[in-house]
């Protein structure tokens, strides 16, 4: 994590409770290449899920990268992982790919979504 956290390929968002002056409550980092960006993590506490805050991240962290001219963003999600899956159809990707059996779960392994959007 500290090795992403300090290359300059890498954008990071950090959400903390109480006015932006409390404790991390969640976090987004993407990687640049080029005009593209990938997602490789979003987390957010489990005491603040279900309030809106992933999407605030994501809506926040979305604007910052098109900004930095990247035209589209790509991320990797488990099929079975619905409240992700919901909140990055909200915020506008599509699928455009799936890796079988990519995430290993204790009751047999599912497949990755690999899902865009274009922010140009």
């Amino acid at each position: 994590m500290e090795r992403l956290l300090s290359d300059p390929s890498v954008i990071s968002h950090i959400a903390r409770g109480n006015g932006g002056r409390g404790a991390a409550t969640g976090f987004l980092m993407s990687r640049c290449a080029g005009d593209e960006a990938e997602i490789l993590s979003v987390a957010v506490d489990p005491s603040e899920r279900g309030r809106g805050l992933a999407g605030e991240l994501l809506r926040h962290h979305l604007s910052r990268v098109a900004a930095r001219g990247i035209a589209k963003i790509f991320l990797e999600v488990g099929e079975d992982n619905r409240p992700a899956l919901r909140l990055y159809a909200k915020a506008g990707f599509r699928e455009v790919g799936k890796r079988a059996g990519y995430y290993p779960r204790p009751e047999g392994a599912v497949s990755a979504l690999i899902l865009r959007r274009d922010l140009v």
